[in-house]
């Protein structure tokens, strides 16, 4: 199958699970809604690019275990394409628990035995070095994210990182995404510190992307400076959707602003699909995208 992005990232199966209110120590609570589906940051990527028609692949890691059979086969229906994702004998296949309640704030329980490394990465080298885009989940290892990058690099594609990178790996970069949480780490802005922020992002431009969107309390500041997009910075508040869930956001924001910047899209216009696509995310429990029949544009 030939792809236009490569996600590498993480796999897992997603169990999301919805009270009321979170029972104290000792006690027990009914749950009102029960999720399980194919998750992580990088298989949501993955499928929110498919939804949005971009044809894609996945460089991850699961374990040899039922669970990743079921996962695989969840992934080929939404139109992914996994023969990069690395089998691992005798492993279990990573376990994310969602406890999520009423009033939208989650709890996560996860258990991942297993992350990529870079000898995972090399061998979907010819896979990566073919591809427009390269999506690099920076919650792996910094050798297996280095090595992506690199790959990307070197084939010419559109490097988009989500996440803090280290500076070797961000000087590689076109596209940096980092959530409001991760901006502040990356940037030592305090939050809502809008001046702050774009002063730290023409920063990050120096260091090497094209175009940066940090994330902010109640938006998303975006700045690019590239022969592709021009120069120029951006404040977006979040729309108003009302919010059964933030999971998943950042996965729909990241991979609806692959695909703009993909069809050749202006950053300006990049940026407000990647606000729309959260916000469509944000709706429903869990972190899955369902960006099929949302109008981005």
């Amino acid at each position: 199958m030939t792809v236009d992005a490569v996600v590498v990232g993480q796999l897992a199966r997603d169990l999301v699970l919805q009270v009321d209110e979170m029972p104290p120590a000792g006690a027990a609570a009914d749950v009102r809604l029960r999720r399980e589906m194919l998750g992580g940051k990088g298989a949501n990527q993955a499928v929110g690019l498919a939804q949005l028609g971009v044809p894609v692949a996945l460089v991850a890691v699961c374990g040899d275990d039922r669970v990743g059979d079921d996962l695989l086969a969840q992934a080929e229906r939404d139109g992914v394409d996994v023969s990069s994702v690395v089998r691992r004998p005798g492993t279990m296949t990573g376990l994310i628990v969602e406890a999520l309640d009423g009033d939208g704030h989650w709890r996560y329980l996860q258990h991942l035995p297993e992350l990529l490394t870079a000898a995972d990465v090399d061998r979907a080298a010819g896979r990566l070095r073919s591809a427009r885009a390269v999506l690099v989940q920076l919650q792996q290892p910094e050798e297996a994210t280095t090595a992506a990058a690199r790959h990307g690099r070197d084939g010419g594609a559109l490097v988009v990182l989500d996440g803090v990178p280290e500076k070797e790996v961000l000087a590689l970069a076109d596209v940096l995404r980092a959530d409001d949480q991760e901006a502040r780490l990356l940037t030592g802005v305090a939050a809502g510190d809008h001046e702050g922020l774009r002063a730290a992002a023409r920063e990050l431009l120096d260091a090497g992307p094209g175009l940066v969107a940090l994330g902010l309390p109640d938006g998303n500041l975006f700045a690019w400076r590239d022969r592709r997009w021009g120069s120029g910075d951006l404040v977006l508040p979040l729309t108003d959707e009302k919010v059964a869930d933030t999971t998943g956001a950042g996965d729909a924001f990241t991979a609806a602003l692959t695909a703009a910047l993909l069809r050749g899209d202006p950053a300006e216009a990049a940026a407000r699909a990647a606000v729309k696509a959260a916000g469509v995310t944000v709706r429903h429990p869990g972190g899955r995208p369902d960006l099929g029949g949302a109008p981005l544009s």
